[in-house]
């Protein structure tokens, strides 16, 4: 039976996996080569229970900065995704090595590792994706609303969100 996490793949094996994904292989890390954008950097797909430990190895690997992490839904009533962009830089900063992870979970239990020991600038980035999505990234040490009123009800940039026809802005004192 075949993993399309663990399998290589035969089709087009030397268009869609690159060097990464080739050293993920190579250390038996599940993941699933994506292809590269259109920039060239390489797409990985991981799942979310594979995520804290394939987190660590990237960062053993040289990963040392996460440029970015966002997220968005898929389509409504589909999964939604956690993406993260990593970058190895070396002493040549002129060339850097990047990476594009990309987590998907269902919307109706979206949980995800937190990788705020490994890359310290997830802080935010993962508190906003919940605060907008409803991505629960766990064992983040403080993960509640940063951009939404703490009493807003819902996850605003979900596609099947349904805006409130009213809300009452409460008073700053």
């Amino acid at each position: 039976m075949s993993n399309p996490y663990t399998d290589t793949l035969t089709i087009n094996s030397n268009q869609m996996q690159g060097r990464l994904s080739a050293w993920l292989a190579k250390h038996k890390l599940a993941h699933r080569p994506l292809g590269f954008d259109y920039q060239g950097t390489e797409t990985l797909q991981i799942k979310s229970e594979d995520w804290a430990s394939i987190a660590v190895a990237l960062y053993v690997y040289g990963f040392n900065y996460l440029r970015s992490q966002c997220a968005y839904d898929v389509a409504p009533g589909g999964s939604l995704a956690s993406v993260y962009h990593l970058t190895r830089i070396k002493d040549n900063a002129d060339q850097p090595e990047e990476v594009c992870i990309k987590v998907f979970v269902s919307r109706e239990d979206p949980r995800i590792p937190s990788v705020l020991r490994i890359w310290k600038g997830a802080n935010f980035q993962e508190r906003e994706s919940y605060d907008m999505f409803g991505i629960f990234y766990e064992s983040h040490p403080c993960l509640k609303r940063i951009l939404m009123p703490e009493s807003w009800i819902g996850w605003p940039l979900r596609k099947d969100y349904i805006a409130p026809d009213f809300y009452e802005i409460q008073d700053s004192h």
